[in-house]
This record gives structure tokens, sequence and C-alpha cells, in this order.
């Protein structure tokens, strides 16, 4: 006689439950009640269980049907997984193909997420099943991760907050302000905010120096150059503000554009920034650096601005 190859469990499995007519079989057996009577089981169909994640591993669902609900205004996906061996974390590895199941749904053009059900056929060395099929219950705090995953996740959306609470939110009172008003306000209009958040410490250098391109390059202040001279007018007691602003104008390209052409305009500007760098202390040689201007006209714009 021929001698059979072995065949591994999971190739008997699928050869079972990969058949439409068996797998109908296997659901109206093991689908909870409430499911099975809102399935129309005669909708049955075959998908593909190979799911890539955003690092392109490929992982695959052992079985996984669609069918329509039996009022036919929605997608039902049914995943059957099958186990001989243990897995702590069998229910969160449902969890992924389900959420993957639903992302590949959204993306073949649908609009509403489908049900996904997940079942867990396990026989052999698996058999009691030792683990939680719960998912929520592999969190360290249970109760929490259920509260958090059945309600509304928080929303922060600055757009309808006021702009006198968002002042009192410290550290993030910077960002909010200015994304509020990213694309419904002249920014020039909140140098006094501004001014007060920076003066209170709550933005490192680093963030405002970012701050400072954002505006330069997304055009929300419709006079950037005015803008960061007032700015400076009103820190003229914060030199380690003033040295980030004139390092920026420096190293964020504001100096190419004033040297570029120098149209009256932008010459103009660049006057107006010297002068304001200068009444507030900061040094001839890095406000020359910063605007491009030479020595004898920092000279000339000194002599006739004795203040300076």
């Amino acid at each position: 006689m021929k001698t059979l190859s072995p065949v591994p469990h999971d190739g008997l499995f699928k050869t079972f439950l990969t058949n439409t007519d068996t797998a109908r079989d296997f659901l109206s057996f093991y689908l909870p009640p409430e499911l099975l009577e809102i399935c129309d089981i005669t909708t049955l169909q075959l998908e593909s269980g190979s799911f890539i994640e955003e690092n392109l591993r490929t992982y695959f669902a052992d079985v996984l049907y669609s069918l329509r609900t039996s009022n036919g205004t929605g997608y039902i996906y049914t995943l059957i997984e099958h186990q001989s061996s243990s897995d702590k974390h069998m229910a969160f590895r449902l969890m992924r193909y389900a959420i993957a199941a639903m992302q590949r749904h959204i993306e073949a053009g649908h609009t509403a997420l489908p049900l996904v059900v997940p079942l867990l056929f396990c026989h052999g060395r698996a058999t009691p099943w030792p683990y939680t099929t719960d998912w929520t219950a592999l969190f360290a705090e249970p109760e929490l991760a259920r509260r958090l995953y059945t309600r509304s996740f928080p929303l922060i959306d600055v757009g309808a907050m006021d702009d006198a609470d968002i002042m009192k939110h410290r550290r993030m009172a910077m960002l909010e302000l200015l994304l509020k008003h990213a694309r419904t306000r002249d920014l020039a209009e909140l140098t006094e905010q501004l001014v007060t958040l920076l003066l209170a410490g709550y933005t490192t250098n680093e963030q405002l120096v970012t701050s400072m391109n954002w505006m330069m390059q997304t055009g929300t202040a419709g006079n950037p150059e005015k803008l960061l001279q007032e700015l400076t007018s009103h820190l003229s007691s914060q030199e380690d503000v003033l040295m980030t602003i004139a390092e920026y104008l420096e190293q964020k390209g504001l100096t190419k554009g004033l040297q570029k052409g120098r149209t009256e305009g932008e010459r103009e500007a660049t006057l107006k920034i010297a002068r304001a760098l200068l009444q507030n202390g900061i040094a001839p040689d890095t406000v020359s650096k910063t605007t491009g201007l030479s020595e004898q006209e920092l000279t000339s714009l000194s002599q006739a601005n004795p203040t300076a």
C-alpha cells in the first residue's frame, strides 16, 4: 500500500472549515445565539485570512468568513482560530486579527465598521483551555481597560476652548493657542498672550525656535517680521529668549530671505528687525549675522537711534 504523508492538525482543520457548507454547520452550532439571530448564513463567503502590519510582517488568521446581516444593512466577519497548544495571550492575538479585518473592510470602501466575531477552536494539549478569552483581562488593571475600551476616548478639541482657559494650561498653552488660531486669526493679534507665556518660562528654547519656524512657514502671521519685532520689544529683560529669536532668524532661513533681492519692502523689514534687536541689547555682531546688514549699516542705524 502507498503510505500517506502525515497531515498537520492545522491542515486537517482548514480542510474542513474552509468548506462553506461545513462552516455553516459550525456557525449554526457555535455562534452566540444573539449573533446567529442577526446573521444570514446563506451569504457566507470565505475571505483571505492574511494580514500585513505596518512593518510589512505578514500574519495569518486560520479561517475568516464574511456574511451579511439578516436585514442586509451591514457586514459580520467570523474569525475561526485553531489551537492545539495553549497561548496565554490568545485573546489579544484574536483582537489583533479582528482589528486587521476591520481595517481591510474600511479600505475596501465601506464606511461602517463590521462586527468581527472571534471563535477559538481548541483540542488536545490545549484542553481544557487554561487562559482567559476576555482580552481586557490581560491588562494589569482589567476594570480600567474595560472602561477605557468600551467608552468614547478622551477628546481635546482646542478649537472649542476659550483662550482664557488655554492660558491656564502652563506648558501646553503655547501649543494649544498657536494651533487653535492657525487658520482663523493673524497670530500677531496674540502677541500679548505669547509674551505672557514666554515670560512665564513655560517654553523651552527648542520649542520657541520650532514655534517661530512654524509661524514663518505656515503664513499664519500676516506680517511675521512685525510679529518677531513685537515679541522682541516686549521681552527686553529676557536675554535668553531674545538670543533664541536672534539665532532662529539666523539659522532658520529668514536671513537668506532678507539677503535675497533686497527690495525696498524687504530692506525696511530688515532695518526694523535690526533696530529692535539692537534696542534690546543684542550684540551688533549677532545682529549683523542675523540680518545680513554690514557693521557700517548698523552704525548708521545706531546713530539714527541714539537709544539703541
